[in-house]
């Protein structure tokens, strides 16, 4: 078989090859021969007919599928010899397919670039730290009064934080315009989802009181048509209620689920969950930093046919995550280039990182990262399981523990700064 090579740049190749004639009608003839001790006949026992019969019968079909077997095989053996990886299926050009003749034709397609890898210390990283204190468990746990924080009536006037129920009916220039009527509307005063001037009027009215407030609607306002204008809003004040906070007791330990261990119990949950979150958002923005280091320094040019086929991987992705069943409604192609791009080039560094290093799945690794992703669903084992039932799902767990290895193995090789923070800074919280 003969064989020559020519780039066409920097990753694009375009081969020829020449088959011998003799082999492709070797593979003819055998095929031929091992179809005549099957094929049935009119006027032949099965396996009985003559070779130029069953040549004259299925010699074109049997032609066709020989060739397009070799053009696969061939190509495979070409590449092999050559020691080129190619990166996608080829596009083959046939140019001699008759029998009797040799079989000639050109493959084009792209290989996989080779990385330069920088060396690991040569990177500069910063890695973030943080711990879980006791302060952010009390703030987590005020959080959770206020999330089950109920509003009890008072006959007072209503000062800021209070929920105020009113009726109201606002004019223009004396006329009601669209959107300016409604009843029993809960306000809480200072949380900001009504206008400022409505909810500042609002203070110090009691139950029972009706109260005319003046409301300048903002220059920008969304509807057009009150935008920049003067509205009067009668209000008949309904109710007024003041927030009320539980106690943490038994019965507030009860409502997240735990019956029995009090208040200890409920910290102790509070906190596990507060850890393993932590621990998620350190890795991941961890990740993220050692990932754009590792881009920015091996620069490297991804095979334009990995990187359609991530294009695809994305707009599939998306449309999935949105619901999207019609094609038309995939996202467009433009946006998703460059972040396609990086995440096939990151792909390549990582893969290389593997190859070099010997780096092999810790099995503990991937069962751990199971166990976090399933912790915070109620029947965590039972979704566990489910995982490991699915060996698509559980390629994608054990993708992630790896990638998790190769981060922590440049951690460990590369020039790092550690930057000490705390849960509020990291999760954003506000208790």
């Amino acid at each position: 078989m003969q064989v020559s090579v020519e780039s066409i740049s920097k990753l694009e190749r375009r081969m020829q090859v020449q088959v011998p004639a003799e082999r492709v009608s070797k593979e003819i003839a055998e095929r031929l021969k091992k179809l005549s001790r099957t094929a049935r006949l009119k006027g032949f026992r099965p396996g009985k007919a003559p070779l130029t019969v069953i040549r004259q019968q299925f010699g074109v079909q049997v032609h066709r599928e020989v060739i397009g077997e070799l053009l696969q095989s061939s190509f495979a053996e070409a590449v092999t010899e050559r020691r080129l990886s190619p990166a996608g299926n080829p596009r083959i050009e046939p140019q001699s397919i008759d029998e009797g003749q040799d079989l000639k034709y050109v493959a084009t397609f792209e290989v996989f670039p080779e990385v330069a890898l920088q060396p690991m210390d040569s990177l500069d990283l910063d890695r973030v730290t943080a711990e879980v204190v006791e302060s952010d468990i009390d703030a987590m746990i005020e959080r959770l009064r206020k999330q089950q924080m109920k509003y009890l009536p008072v006959a007072r006037a209503a000062a800021a934080g209070d929920r105020v129920t009113i009726d109201f009916l606002g004019k223009i220039d004396g006329a009601e315009f669209t959107g300016g009527k409604g009843e029993n509307i809960a306000i809480v005063l200072g949380d900001g989802k009504m206008l400022p001037q409505l909810e500042q009027g609002l203070i110090g009215a009691a139950p029972g009181e009706h109260r005319d407030i003046d409301v300048n609607f903002p220059a920008d306002y969304r509807a057009a048509e009150l935008a920049g204008k003067l509205a009067i809003f009668g209000t008949e004040i309904k109710t007024v209620e003041e927030p009320t906070l539980p106690e943490i007791d038994e019965e507030f330990c009860k409502s997240f689920g735990v019956t029995e261990g009090g208040i200890p119990k409920l910290r102790e949950d509070v906190a596990a969950n507060m850890r393993r979150e932590l621990e998620q958002n350190l890795r991941n923005r961890n990740k993220t930093v050692v990932m754009e280091k590792l881009y920015q320094a091996n620069p490297i040019d991804v095979p334009n046919a990995l990187l359609e086929s991530q294009i695809r991987d994305m707009q599939i992705e998306t449309m999935r995550r949105t619901g999207a069943k019609d094609v038309s409604q995939a996202p467009p192609r433009e946006p998703l280039v460059g972040p396609a791009r990086r995440r096939v080039a990151l792909g390549l560094i990582i893969n290389d990182v593997i190859r070099r290093e010997n780096l092999v799945l810790d099995p503990k690794r991937a069962d751990a990262r199971l166990d976090e992703m399933v912790g915070a669903y109620g029947d965590a084992a039972a979704l566990k399981r489910a995982y490991q039932q699915n060996a698509d799902a559980m390629r994608q767990v054990e993708s992630l523990a790896l990638e998790d290895q190769v981060v922590d193995w440049i951690l460990a090789h590369a020039k790092v700064r550690e930057t000490v923070s705390s849960f509020k800074e990291v999760m954003n919280f506000e208790g």
